[in-house]
């Protein structure tokens, strides 16, 4: 399974697909730090950026799923068994977006932070973004070719479902991937106190959505 994966993120590269959701980081990154952060605003910057990157892991993941040919895909069926193809692509999307989530992680550090963030600030800055890698992972899966054949209604579903995700997060954490909830609870310094139900809602929402592509993937190929 493993050589599958790591065929299936040198194919998304040579493809220059990577480019599309690159440039979505850049931009997002060049936006929240352009102007610099003062100290103390760290964790803010990072729940930030967690939140808005999600739709650019999403937009990635969707891609690296896409990028295989769907002969190729029911050859990997065929020699692997479908749970095994599945895996290997889910872990593929995985880690790239997590590779981006660091990106985000590491880019303020050397050219946005007007001080180098605490400990603690820089873990809560961590989870957030692996937050954000597993709910962008899962939504990208959802919006893939195997379950929306049609390249404008899977970019429409995606887009609309990163929007349905904002608006839905506004009603409480238990109703959505509660994105505006983390970012409220650091801008007003309460992460800590909240974070367990932010944690558990997000996991619980992207696990749904996991579990929803595989359900999918088990009746097409």
């Amino acid at each position: 399974m493993i050589p599958l994966v790591r065929f299936r993120l040198s194919g998304y590269v040579r493809s220059h697909r990577i480019f599309q959701p690159l440039l979505g980081l850049l931009a997002v990154l060049s936006v929240l730090y352009a102007t610099g952060v003062p100290a103390g605003g760290e964790l803010p910057s990072y729940a930030d950026s967690a939140g808005i990157l999600m739709l650019v892991f999403a937009w990635a993941a969707r891609g690296l799923l896409d990028n295989e040919p769907d002969e190729q895909r029911l050859i990997a069926i065929t020699a692997l068994g479908r749970r095994r193809e599945l895996a290997a692509g889910l872990l593929a999307a995985l880690f790239l977006t997590s590779l981006l989530a660091l990106t985000a992680l590491v880019f303020p550090l050397f050219a946005g932070f007007a001080e180098t963030p605490g400990a603690a600030d820089f873990a809560y800055g961590i989870g957030l973004h692996l937050l954000a890698v597993l709910a962008g992972t899962a939504l990208g899966a959802l919006t893939s070719r195997p379950v929306l054949a049609s390249p404008a209604a899977s970019a429409a579903v995606l887009i609309g479902g990163y929007m349905a995700i904002l608006l839905l997060s506004s009603a409480g954490p238990w109703a959505s991937v509660p994105v505006l909830d983390w970012m409220n609870a650091a801008h007003h310094n309460d992460l800590p106190e909240r974070l367990a139900v932010i944690v558990a809602s997000a996991l619980a929402w992207s696990a749904a959505g996991l579990a929803g592509y595989a359900a999918v993937r088990r009746v097409r190929s």
